[in-house]
């Protein structure tokens, strides 16, 4: 699939820094090691089922902002979509413990008796820190929730089974390397093994004994499923 793609957000003085250009992103004022993050993201390459695009960031969480948006795809349904936005604040936050931040939402619809599964939340939580971990991710400061919310129909609706969404939403720090950049496209590429883990779509072949949440102590694999229900 194509590169990912995305925009930045105005910075701390007002300036647009709204197009993807290459050519753009070099005159624009953002850090260089923002812009370094934001070349790794632009040019990682993710499992086939994975769509992802570029999505407007928010403007007021950080100096400076990056935002891609994806879905999880099997035919024509779509099994799992969510949001992955990398915030720069260069002079560092305190309740980040660093310069950088990933903030995600992830939403899937599951079957009822997975949905009736008391440890869900809990597992759900397994799957996004056992991503990381299966792809050796350094991280702190994650913090999120995890959201169960059922959908009973009524009248000209009632032939539709009753159904549940589970809504990740979490952040956390990305450990800097060299230059004082994360790396962001290990980070998304983890991001997108938790979509496909809430989509219940089969770990992707591992690239080496180190990847794959199959081969992470303590997480759990639900069954392949069906996506949600249109209708």
């Amino acid at each position: 699939m194509a590169p990912a793609q995305g925009r930045f957000s105005d910075d701390a003085h007002g300036h647009s820094h709204g197009s993807n250009s290459r050519e753009d992103m070099e005159d624009n004022t953002a850090p260089l090691p923002f812009r370094q993050a934001v070349d790794a993201l632009r040019a990682a390459r993710l499992r086939p089922e994975v769509e992802i695009d570029p999505t407007k960031p928010p403007k007021r969480l950080a100096p400076y902002a990056y935002a891609l948006e994806s879905a999880v795809v099997d035919g024509d349904e779509d099994l799992a979509d969510g949001r992955l936005i990398l915030l720069h604040d260069p002079a560092g936050h305190d309740a980040w413990q660093g310069t950088f931040r990933l903030v995600t939402l992830v939403r899937a619809e599951l079957e009822p008796e997975m949905a009736a599964d008391p440890l869900l939340p809990e597992v759900c939580w397994s799957w996004l820190t056992g991503a990381m971990e299966a792809r050796g991710l350094s991280y702190g400061e994650a913090s999120g929730t995890v959201t169960r919310a059922g959908s009973h129909y009524f009248g000209g609706l009632s032939g539709r089974r009753p159904a549940t969404q589970i809504e990740i939403r979490a952040s956390w720090t990305p450990r800097e390397g060299l230059g004082g950049v994360p790396d962001t496209a290990s980070h998304l590429a983890a991001w997108c093994d938790l979509l496909c883990q809430v989509a219940g779509l089969p770990p992707a072949p591992a690239a080496g004994p180190e990847q794959g949440l199959q081969n992470v102590p303590g997480v759990v694999s639900l069954p392949q499923r069906r996506g949600p229900q249109t209708p």
